[in-house]
């Protein structure tokens, strides 16, 4: 199905009205928050959401009924950005596309091999240019970020070892359609293969690509060690999920409402994240039992062959932004 704004909202409106009727005892004044993400049930998203029902609970009882919608319901990130925007639901465990929409000139979070690690990434929301980030968010998209909740590194695939970037001579790498994404892997020697997500494992099953790349999960939960031989710990990317409200909706509130849904997000990506770092040491467990062989590989020799490449990406960045991006690394390496 493909989610339009109207499809979302004729959704959202089915969703609403099945949740008052499984709740009819709701006081008046209670206030619902529903709270989207597009994963499915029983990873770190969903924890942190859990996290964030209970900490409402114990901060402010009684007063709010938050309502999971996972694996998109209420359709994909863009879906659900513009429902923000309007007002029409109120918190989203989001990816980077309000980054990429609202402001690209002030993201470089997305580029491989950049940041070397997620707290290089929260350090980096923290300055000036992160906050010009979150500002332009609100500005034209209407949404408040409200704090980073970690997602895994993103690692690859194989079915050799590869631990320089010579070894990526002629290798059909499939990626998603990120053009800053396949410019760095191109660069470093790649051939670069854009396969739908659903697709990846017959595409390494009939030779259509020879690797992928991906936070762990996707290698356990896909199988592909029925395909692959070789984990290659490049994490090259590590991007945060972003808890944003509904600026519309979040400024409605009364002041001691606000607080309480700040500090209960606050409460909720830590409690994610961990779940997300205990995930994370599960999946690799348990390839290393699938028969996967795990490989450190040369990452300063992967950065060095990109540097041209995310120079590149870098130079159209707002002024002041890569100053933030070293202070953020430096603090963080």
């Amino acid at each position: 199905m493909t989610f339009t704004r109207r499809s979302a909202l004729k959704v959202l409106g089915a969703a609403s009205a099945t949740a008052a009727l499984a709740t009819p005892g709701l006081a008046a004044g209670k206030i619902t928050i529903q709270v989207n993400t597009t994963m499915k049930p029983g990873g770190s998203e969903e924890a942190g959401i859990a996290r964030f029902k209970t900490a409402l609970d114990e901060l402010a009882p009684g007063r709010f009924d938050v309502v999971p919608f996972l694996s998109g319901q209420l359709g994909g990130e863009n879906a659900v950005l513009e429902l923000l925007n309007i007002g029409e639901t109120q918190i989203s465990l989001t990816g980077g596309n309000w980054r990429a929409q609202y402001a690209p000139e002030y993201d470089p979070i997305s580029i491989p091999f950049l940041f070397p690690n997620g707290a290089a990434v929260e350090d980096f929301m923290a300055t000036d240019s992160g906050k010009k980030l979150q500002e332009r968010g609100k500005q034209q998209g209407g949404i408040v970020e409200m704090g980073a909740q970690m997602r895994a590194p993103r690692h690859m695939t194989a079915n050799k070892s590869i631990t320089t970037p010579d070894d990526l001579a002629g290798f059909r790498l499939r990626l998603p359609g990120i053009p800053v994404w396949v410019d760095i892997w191109s660069a470093l020697g790649a051939q670069t293969v854009v396969v739908p997500a659903t697709e990846i494992y017959l595409a390494m099953q009939t030779g259509q690509v020879d690797g992928h790349e991906n936070s762990l999960v996707s290698p356990y939960s896909r199988k592909l060690y029925e395909v692959q031989s070789h984990l290659i710990k490049t994490g090259h990317v590590h991007f945060p999920w972003h808890w944003v409200a509904s600026e519309t909706w979040l400024s409605g509130l009364s002041d001691a409402d606000q607080s309480a849904v700040r500090a209960a997000v606050q409460i909720a990506r830590i409690e994610g994240s961990k779940v997300e770092v205990e995930k994370d040491k599960f999946y690799l467990a348990e390839l290393r039992k699938a028969g996967m062989t795990v490989v450190e590989p040369d990452t300063a020799a992967f950065i060095a062959k990109a540097k041209p490449a995310i120079d590149s990406a870098m130079s159209s960045l707002a002024d002041g932004v890569v100053a933030d991006i070293q202070r953020a690394i430096f603090a963080n390496s």
